[in-house]
């Protein structure tokens, strides 16, 4: 039997709508699959200017814990998380170098809210070799415990 798919998804404020968690059920139900859930921090204020590393980590880290529940409960299984570099670009890199994943899934704000998309994260990724799926959340984002 072949060994399951690594994908790494990577998401924040969206990590735990429906459409993440429903691209996560159709990649699970395709082929076997085991998945690491990426959420780069994220600074506001002055952090951006000041400190953007070291902003960010603990509501990071609450996205965290409320999206792995829901998201291994769609996959079937445990699915691992952690948080990365408060460039999301660079969370996504460090994070293909130090693991073997085979494809990414990457969840935003829909188009005129999103930062990542702003900054053509999609294509940027997409650029490292490995088959990206995006999801792009509706205009009315689900709210995600505070996040």
């Amino acid at each position: 039997m072949a060994e399951p798919a690594h994908v790494l998804v990577v998401a924040h404020q969206t990590a735990a709508t429906s459409g993440l968690l429903d691209a996560i059920r159709e990649r699970a139900a395709r082929s076997p699959a085991r998945f690491h859930l990426v959420v780069p921090q994220q600074a506001h204020g002055m952090h951006k200017v000041v400190d953007p590393q070291d902003a960010g980590v603990d509501e990071a880290q609450r996205v965290l814990d409320t999206a792995l529940p829901k998201l291994s409960e769609a996959a079937g299984g445990e699915v691992t998380g952690s948080v990365g570099d408060a460039e999301p670009l660079m969370a996504i890199q460090d994070a293909v170098n130090l693991g073997n994943y085979d494809e990414m899934i990457i969840s935003t704000l829909p188009l005129g809210i999103s930062r990542w998309l702003k900054l053509d994260l999609i294509s940027k990724a997409r650029g490292l070799g490995l088959p990206v799926t995006h999801v792009q959340a509706p205009n009315k984002v689900e709210a995600t415990a505070g996040v």
